[in-house]
């Protein structure tokens, strides 16, 4: 394949998930219920991450360069889709053999921050636009049923969704990974779960919540402060 072929490629798959993306952010949007806190506008679910703000950049990272490196590899004879939760890899996709399955998960191993790898590439021809559409809806509507979801904190959770199968990262308890793999496999379209996780403790879990409450009585001391001067 040519420079100016690959380039192509690679512009015309950035077109498409763009597009996906946006399709799917509406379904989100249409299914979010919010609260009002503080007179703003909130979503339910806690609005901090448990991964510090360092980390989220190298993740953001390792998932644009994970995924240029696999374009290299597979070019348009595979479909390679990698994503980052805390430095932990998930590499979801389809590729032609054992070779370039193998080799992808090696490469993407190489680049720089990355904690450990969870290979879930299947042996099989790329999927049609239409699939990854759809695993986009359902990966909004998963989303959006977490939202709903009592105990379940959004940004402490990533769904990836490939041909149906819904794969849950993230940064939870034992208990929130079980209640949001069986939130996930009650969305119609779901064709099973895989649990991704990193536990952490209940204690572990209890501090974060200290944390975040602590974090939020400082923003809204300082607001106060700011007009009253």
């Amino acid at each position: 394949m040519s420079k100016q072929s690959a380039g192509i490629t690679r512009w015309k798959r950035r077109l498409a998930a763009g597009l996906l993306c946006g399709t799917a952010m509406l379904v989100l949007e249409a299914c979010m219920p919010t609260v009002i806190v503080g007179g703003g506008v909130a979503g339910t679910m806690a609005a901090t991450d448990r991964r510090t703000f360092g980390t989220q950049t190298e993740d953001r990272t390792i998932g644009f360069k994970g995924e240029s490196v696999a374009d290299a590899i597979v070019g348009s004879q595979g479909h390679v889709n990698v994503t980052s939760f805390n430095r932990l890899v998930l590499i979801t996709g389809e590729v032609q053999n054992e070779g370039l399955k193998t080799r992808v998960a090696s490469e993407v191993a190489q680049i720089p921050n990355v904690r450990n790898i969870v290979n879930e590439l299947e042996i099989a021809s790329p999927s049609s636009m239409s699939s990854r559409s759809n695993d986009s809806l359902l990966t909004a509507k998963v989303t959006a049923a977490f939202l709903n979801t009592e105990g379940l904190y959004a940004n402490s959770l990533k769904t990836v969704t490939e041909r149906g199968i819904v794969y849950l990262m993230g940064r939870v308890t034992e208990r929130e990974g079980n209640r949001a793999a069986e939130v996930a496999s009650t969305v119609p379209g779901v064709q099973r779960v895989l649990k991704v996780f990193e536990h952490i403790s209940e204690e572990e879990l209890n501090q974060m919540k200290a944390q975040d409450v602590s974090a939020a009585e400082a923003t809204r001391s300082d607001q106060d402060g700011e007009e009253y001067r």
